[in-house]
């Protein structure tokens, strides 16, 4: 079977993180085009749960303003795979604790994603912490300033999906397999 073949790669602009590249790629017929996407370090999202008096599943959200869409939005702690070397895990906890003030000594990977594989290789690896402790928050810039933690029901975040509340791709990815899991666990008693 023929594959697709990159000929040439050119970083066009490179800011912070990201790299605005420009390859040349030859179809399995032989023809040759170009494309243009960003190369990204990547980035970690964590599904903070704890459990209630009632027995119910709590998440553990952020509320923050995001430029791009000049809006709020409701997510779950997250961030740039910004330290090198770092494990996923390790940047997903790191997150956890600056963002909401809570940490996890029970972590689970959830898998990962591409965010958006039309435009960029960003990949997210997803994360559920389970067992929350306070710790102090140590948060960054103007946005984190401003965010708040909002704790909802499990199953209320679930809705919020559903409605168009939650529109965030990493908090639907996260949240829709954190509820797989926890639902799986369940079921065996554990």
């Amino acid at each position: 079977m023929a594959h697709f073949e990159r000929t040439s790669r050119t970083v066009l602009h490179e800011w912070v993180m990201w790299k605005l590249v420009q390859s040349r790629f030859r179809a399995p017929t032989g023809e040759e085009f170009v494309r243009t996407y960003v190369e990204s370090p990547g980035a970690t999202g964590i599904v903070p749960i704890r459990i209630n008096a009632d027995n119910e599943y709590e998440v553990v959200m952020v509320r923050q303003y995001r430029p791009a869409v000049d809006a709020y939005c409701l997510e779950i702690p997250a961030g740039m795979r910004d330290v090198a070397g770092e494990d996923p895990q390790a940047t997903a906890l790191r997150e956890l604790q600056e963002e909401t003030g809570f940490t996890s000594t029970d972590v689970r990977p959830l898998g990962q994603f591409l965010q958006s594989p039309g435009i960029s290789n960003a990949e997210v690896q997803i994360y559920l912490a389970v067992g929350l402790t306070e710790v102090a928050m140590d948060r960054h810039g103007p946005e984190e300033d401003d965010m708040t933690v909002e704790v909802l029901l499990l199953d209320e975040a679930l809705r919020m999906i559903e409605t168009g509340e939650i529109v965030n791709a990493m908090a639907v990815v996260g949240l829709l397999r954190a509820d797989q899991v926890l639902r799986a666990e369940s079921a065996l008693g554990k």
